[in-house]
């Protein structure tokens, strides 16, 4: 996987946005840009390349996009673009017809077909993410995906939110992943973003079950993931809320050559781990931080830990605090 960060503040102020238009136009599409801050348009991209699937996180100011018909027969690469709000607001339009679109918002547009829009962000940091990917990828019938376009999802629960968070996630932990891990990933984006679709249109048996299984895995991961420190967490609740029965969830698991409890305990361990690294928390017993993950047994904890991580949860603090002041 190759990713690409760019800031166009490394060209002088007058030179940014002519820079922002040409990156965009190779990383996505060529559309016409048009902006409040062209005399000093300051943004930030990062670039995941899947291959044929690129997510991009993106901070940008004001912007406003067309795509014209002209630009269209220019070059197509007939290709859905999926926008999710992470932090601005914005209007689409299409046919003619006006959607806004808030914080937090998943909408899809077309390569081949005209829209306008506009994003204002609403403050510091990442304000959304893009995925691009061909058309033909997606396992389900492209007159009824069309019906979704320039349709707000809902990104903040639900298959939205499963979906959301997949692409913040693979973002913040992209210099985790090797070009190995790449078509793993693109196939599990592209099936995530089905499922959500097909939520969304109410066609989920028009998916592969082989889809609708690795999608049901990544939610499941995603809930998992929410309630780590809840004591309650069990399979039979994980199955609970994702409709399924506890057997198939465990079969689910076993698929990965691991049983739900040890993937819990693992993910644990990791925010364990976290904890303890973070110098903020370095006033607070590794004990607390340890039942704060539901460990309740400080022994027990220990011994876990150093099995995992090769370090008594003292020593492993010790050492990262260490190396990060220099000593």
């Amino acid at each position: 996987m190759l990713v690409t960060e760019f800031s166009t503040e490394i060209v002088a102020a007058r030179e940014r946005f002519e820079l922002f238009a040409e990156v965009t136009d190779q990383a996505h599409m060529p559309n016409r840009l048009r902006s409040n801050n062209q005399d000093d348009f300051r943004a930030r991209i990062r670039i995941l390349d899947f291959g044929e699937l690129q997510v991009s996180m993106m901070h940008i100011p004001h912007l406003e996009v067309t795509r014209t018909a002209k630009l269209i027969r220019q070059f197509d690469p007939e290709a859905y673009q999926i926008n999710y709000f992470l932090h601005q607001t914005g209007l689409l339009s299409l046919a003619g017809a006006d959607t806004a679109l808030s914080k937090g918002d998943l909408v899809m547009m077309d390569s081949s077909r005209p829209y306008r829009g506009e994003v204002r962000p609403l403050g510091p940091g990442w304000s959304h993410v893009t995925v691009q990917l061909p058309r033909r990828l997606i396992p389900l019938p492209e007159r009824t995906v069309q019906r979704l376009l320039t349709v707000p999802i809902d990104g903040r629960r639900g298959m939205g939110g499963t979906f959301g968070r997949w692409l913040t996630d693979i973002n913040a932990r992209a210099d985790e992943f090797t070009a190995a891990d790449t078509p793993a990933l693109a196939q599990l984006t592209t099936d995530l973003l089905a499922s959500t679709l097909s939520r969304a249109l109410d066609v989920e048996d028009a998916l592969s079950p082989e889809a609708r299984r690795r999608a049901l895995r990544l939610r499941v991961h995603a809930f998992i993931r929410q309630h780590l420190r809840d004591p309650a967490l069990t399979p039979d609740t994980i199955a609970a809320a994702h409709a399924v029965s506890t057997r198939h969830l465990y079969r689910l698991f076993e698929e990965e050559g691991i049983t739900i409890a040890a993937w819990i305990r693992e993910r644990r361990l990791e925010q364990c781990r976290n904890d303890l690294a973070d110098p903020n928390l370095r006033n607070i017993p590794a004990r607390a931080i340890a039942a704060r993950w539901n460990f309740a047994d400080p022994a027990h904890f220990s011994r876990t830990f150093r099995a995992a991580y090769g370090a008594a949860p003292s020593d492993y603090r010790q050492a990262v605090l260490n190396r990060s002041c220099g000593n």
